[in-house]
């Protein structure tokens, strides 16, 4: 089988609410923050790769009010808090093990994933990687899901996705991909077991 793991959530930890809280004490600030910039478009714009960081900075400005400093500070903080989740690396690795292919399929934007690639050294385990910003596409739009299964020649029927997201999932699910919702990486080898993946 192939099986396709999201990054942020499943590999890595992921949380906008930590990052926010780590930098700014006030909860209607973070509040605004957390609207103004991880809700706001510009952030998909980030993930599709189609907005420059510098661009997304200065938007991000002049939206909340707040000081340059301190939204360069909150883009520096996104990458060093994404940190991967060992158990789901030791489910990785068990599912490579028993024989399957295993693929990224990630929304990410240009720093952090350039951050990832040079901090950690396990993506030789995987067989091919596919993240939003490099092919200017995000999930859950049907174009990124297909560019997955023709760039690396995937049956949907042989394919397993897993996402925290089910959002991401029900467009993969229309294409043929066999889907689980990752909870945590306990319940998700059990779903992989119960598929005759591990």
């Amino acid at each position: 089988m192939n099986i396709v793991f999201d990054l942020g959530g499943v590999v890595f930890h992921w949380s906008p609410d930590e990052i926010i809280a780590d930098l700014f004490g006030s909860k209607e600030i973070r509040d605004h923050v957390k609207k103004q910039v991880f809700e706001h478009p510009d952030w998909i714009a980030l993930d599709r790769g189609t907005l420059e960081r510098s661009a997304a900075i200065e938007n991000a400005v002049f939206r909340t009010g707040l000081p340059r400093s301190d939204i360069i500070r909150l883009m520096d903080h996104v990458p060093e808090t994404l940190i991967p989740k060992p158990k789901t690396l030791e489910l990785i690795r068990l599912v490579k093990k028993s024989g399957n292919r295993i693929f990224i399929l990630s929304n990410m934007q240009v720093p952090a994933i350039h951050y990832l690639r040079e901090k950690y050294h396990f993506w030789a385990l995987f067989d091919g990687i596919v993240v939003s910003c490099e092919i200017h596409m995000v999930k859950p739009e049907s174009g990124i899901y297909q560019y997955l299964l023709q760039k690396y020649n995937l049956s949907p029927e042989e394919t397993v996705f897993i996402d925290d997201m089910m959002v991401n999932l029900k467009p993969a699910e229309e294409l043929g991909i066999h889907c689980i919702q990752f909870k945590n990486p306990v319940q998700c080898k059990e779903e992989l077991k119960s598929r005759g993946c591990v």
